[in-house]
């Protein structure tokens, strides 16, 4: 035996898209139900554990033998439902297993196995009956009843079939999906992002319980003040704050929402009543606090919250994405004294808290960050790179002058600002009032962007007019014509390899090709980003551009969440290509920090969050960030860091 594909059917009370897989399986009531196989594809095997069957010695024998090879549709709820159902103590060592749905990932296909199958268009896809019967055996009925087989025999047989439909579809999505294979270091990085989930993270128990309930009760005290201001039974309605202002201004408002929520109070200076009712609505409306209820549902039994992250979760790019908590857009903190707030918070007492701050959720927004906190006898080593970004996309367009400012070790936001205007910046010297529009202009521009991207960056809060922008955008670009060249060359080469089938291969080694219906650019890692059933189509325009040729391929739509036709173009794919190559670059750090036994509890973006005895130094983590990479080694690169009991934003 070598490869042994894998599908499960199981039963718990707990909601699993809240809690997460890892507090999933912690449920009293916790059961596999079901469990399907392929030996070497062979035609799938079911066994029913619900109705007393046990699986073949050589098949728990396989489970466990680093010589076979494990494959499953997000492998990981495989791996830890089984863990907790054959009473191991320890997680199934995910170096035994593949992720079907990673693999999906990696090809630019949807993480939805039904959705997947349709994409690659498989004779068999997923029975239609799943979700019924998933909700039928799987989770707890009306009034929490749980269905067992002896109620529906008929119902129960077909959810086997649908079981052994799974792994069928699995086989055959594999046979498509192992066409493109994963550059090796990747397949490392999926180890390590397994293991990272696996350790979780500590959380404060008594601050996150306290600011959960601090919020509820604070936000029922801000209902009662607005229903007694506006005489209004719900003042959390838009149409009846909108109502209640007409009638005390005299001015409706077409909408209230966050964009314009600071414009509507600042225009409230005569009618103070009103004003307030507006500062209360500000309040409500944020969410999130919710992260502490989140934080509450998904905590194990050990206190740490596992499985934050997904790896590959990001579309074409095989960044992370959020989980359960969303770690990745936690709200920052600029509280200057968040030792005294935290204990406030957990002193538990809502009126001392409010006697201490005006904008209390505000002040538990900023202390959500805090909630993630090291083991007794640990700290955190936070480590993250400097503008990351914007080191890459200057060393892949060989825009020199912006790597000399890296290696000398410059601030890359003065010195953009003194090459766009022609004068020296310095940040608390001669002409420092230009480095916030150097800093917009190195934030927004770089991939092909205008005066939307600009305005998008908070053009308009620097005080830019149009024109402003316009000059902005044309004074950054004559700054750094290198990159600019680079948007136009990416999308000659995708158009080339389009049409031709060719291979392109243009800067630092990124090759440009066309294989198996998708544009295929792989990076100077060897990791491969795949746009599916890629194709040149004509844009019909009468306007000042006339008929053009587009870039189509297909994916899923980030807004209305269906697979639709996408299109691109040279700027959002050096976009693509430069998020990738950061993202390939930390997955390098979090291999060194594996190997270094530095364990990585979570990370945001560019940054890992270490968590290590107390006497091993930072500098141990910070040195994972500044030794040269194989295939960037002339890639100015640095990573800085801090230390804390605590996680915060430094």
């Amino acid at each position: 035996m070598r490869e042994l594909g894998i599908d499960i059917e199981t039963y718990s009370s707990r909601d699993l898209s809240k809690c997460g897989v890892y507090k999933y399986v912690e449920a009293p009531d916790f059961a596999v139900l079901l469990f399907a196989y392929s030996v070497d594809n062979a035609p799938a095997v079911i066994v029913d554990f619900a109705q007393g069957e046990e699986l073949p010695g050589e098949i728990m024998d396989a489970l466990i033998n680093p010589d076979v090879v494990k494959t499953a549709w997000n492998a990981a709820f495989e791996r830890i439902c089984l863990t907790k159902h054959f009473g191991l103590s320890a997680p199934l060592d995910p170096a035994q297993w593949k992720c079907t749905m990673v693999r999906a990932a990696r090809m630019g296909l949807p993480l939805s196995l039904g959705q997947c199958g349709e994409v690659l268009k498989l004779a068999d896809g997923k029975m239609a009956e799943g979700k019924t019967l998933i909700r039928f055996f799987s989770v707890p009925g009306r009034n929490g009843v749980r269905h067992l087989p002896s109620a529906a025999p008929d119902r129960w047989e077909t959810f086997k079939k649908y079981c052994i439909r799974d792994v069928d579809v699995e086989q055959a999505l594999l046979a498509k999906l192992r066409r493109l294979e994963p550059a090796e270091f990747d397949e490392e990085l999926y180890i390590a992002d397994q293991e990272i989930n696996d350790r979780g993270v500590l959380i404060d128990r008594e601050l996150v319980d306290a600011a959960a309930r601090f919020d509820v009760e604070y936000k029922a005290e801000l209902l009662k003040e607005a229903q007694k201001l506006t005489g209004m039974e719900n003042p959390n309605s838009a149409a009846q704050i909108k109502e209640y202002l007409k009638r005390e201004t005299g001015v409706m408002y077409a909408s209230i929402n966050k964009k314009n929520i600071d414009e509507i109070e600042g225009a409230l200076t005569y009618w103070p009543k009103a004003r307030r009712v507006m500062a209360i609505r500000r309040e409500m409306a944020k969410t999130s606090n919710k992260k502490y209820e989140a934080m509450q549902t998904c905590v194990c039994d050990d206190g740490r919250i596992h499985g934050l992250l997904q790896f590959c979760g990001a579309a074409r790019t095989g960044r992370w994405a959020g989980r359960l908590v969303q770690v990745q857009n936690l709200p920052q903190n600029h509280l200057a004294d968040l030792d005294f707030a935290r204990s406030l918070v957990k002193a538990g007492d809502l009126e001392e808290f409010e006697m201490n701050y005006a904008n209390v959720t505000q002040v538990l927004s900023e202390l959500i960050r805090t909630a993630f906190i090291a083991a007794p006898g640990h700290i955190l080593h936070v480590c993250d790179f400097s503008a990351i970004e914007a080191r890459v996309i200057a060393w892949i367009a060989g825009e020199n002058w912006v790597l000399d400012v890296f290696r000398e070790g410059g601030d890359i936001y003065c010195a953009t600002a003194s090459r766009m205007f022609g004068v020296p910046v310095e940040k608390h010297g001669p002409n420092a009032h230009l480095r916030q529009k150097g800093k917009i202009s190195v934030l927004a521009l770089g991939y092909g962007g205008g005066v939307p991207a600009l305005e998008a960056m908070g053009g308009s809060k620097l005080g830019l007019s149009e024109k402003d922008k316009k000059d902005t955008v044309r004074q950054w670009r004559d700054a750094n014509p290198k990159i600019v060249r680079l948007w136009a060359v990416v999308e000659k080469a995708a158009f080339t390899a389009i049409k031709t089938g060719n291979t392109v291969t243009i800067h630092r080694g990124i090759t440009v090709g066309f294989r198996w219906g998708m544009l295929l650019i792989t990076l100077p890692s060897g990791r491969t980003i795949c746009y599916p059933r890629a194709k040149v189509s004509i844009e019909y325009n009468d306007g000042w551009r006339g008929d053009h040729e587009i870039i189509e391929y297909e994916g899923l739509n980030q807004t209305t969440k269906k697979w639709e036709t996408l299109r691109t173009y040279g700027g959002k794919l050096v976009e693509n290509i430069v998020q990738a190559t950061a993202r390939d670059i930390l997955g390098i750090v979090m291999l060194r920090a594996r190997r270094a036994d530095l364990p990585i509890v979570f990370h945001v973006h560019d940054e890992i969050i270490a968590e290590t005895p107390i006497n091993r130094p930072l500098a141990d983590v910070e040195a994972l960030f500044s030794e040269p990479i194989e295939w960037c080694r002339d890639l100015p690169l640095k990573g800085a860091g801090y230390s804390t009991p605590y996680y915060l934003k430094d």
